[in-house]
């Protein structure tokens, strides 16, 4: 869950064509070519990395993700030119990488030719990701508390709802864990016994009526 923003007027604006009502100081991505520069599986593992990290060289990168240095570098400063990233202050030689914004949307811009296709592509790659954690997740569970194991859930639901109706409940969903995410940057604020924990949701229209 991203909290930083980055304080772009251009994207802080609606974009033109797209349903998404941005909230305050929130990036909204729309640009094809932004989008379709970002649908890598190695930048998406890098802005995860800087996510946990706040910071990080293209050599920690490398050795946190068993990736060459020279890779990560290169995607680095990929991310870098499409507003992904940005350098941090340097300490000494070092030259690390941050995030240039720890909270974005990712949205189809009508009006622009691409625009489904780039947000589409982006997305399953995200899903692919996702799917590869859940695994993981799921070849671990034995070995995991018993009751890390009963809080965790998998669940999918059927119903009819308007497009009114669905947009309304994806802003519930997408601010489900707006009361936790602070704690994953603030130690502080994270109570006894709280453990790292992530959320992946997809809300969609089925392509044809069953009915």
């Amino acid at each position: 869950m991203y909290l930083e923003w980055m304080h772009s007027a251009e994207d802080r604006a609606q974009p033109s064509g797209s349903s998404y009502q941005p909230h305050q100081d929130e990036q909204v991505i729309s640009d094809p070519v932004r989008i379709r520069a970002l649908a890598h599986p190695l930048r998406l593992r890098l802005l995860d990395h800087l996510q946990e990290v706040v910071q990080a060289t293209a050599t920690q990168c490398a050795a946190a993700l068993d990736e060459s240095v020279a890779s990560c570098s290169f995607h680095l400063r990929t991310l870098a030119k499409h507003g992904y990233v940005e350098p941090a202050p340097r300490a000494g030689r070092d030259k690390p990488w941050k995030l240039n914004s720890r909270r974005r949307k990712h949205t189809i811009d009508n009006t622009r030719p691409g625009s489904i296709e780039a947000v589409s592509a982006l997305a399953a790659l995200q899903v692919e990701e996702q799917m590869a954690r859940i695994q993981d997740w799921l070849t671990a569970a034995p070995s995991q508390p018993a009751e890390d194991i009963d809080a965790a859930v998998i669940s999918s639901g059927r119903f009819y709802a308007t497009p009114d109706e669905v947009r309304q409940l994806r802003e519930q969903i997408l601010h489900l864990a707006d009361g936790y995410v602070q704690r994953w940057t603030n130690p502080q604020l994270r109570p006894p016994g709280s453990k790292p924990t992530k959320v992946f949701a997809v809300l969609n229209f089925e392509p044809q009526d069953p009915a």
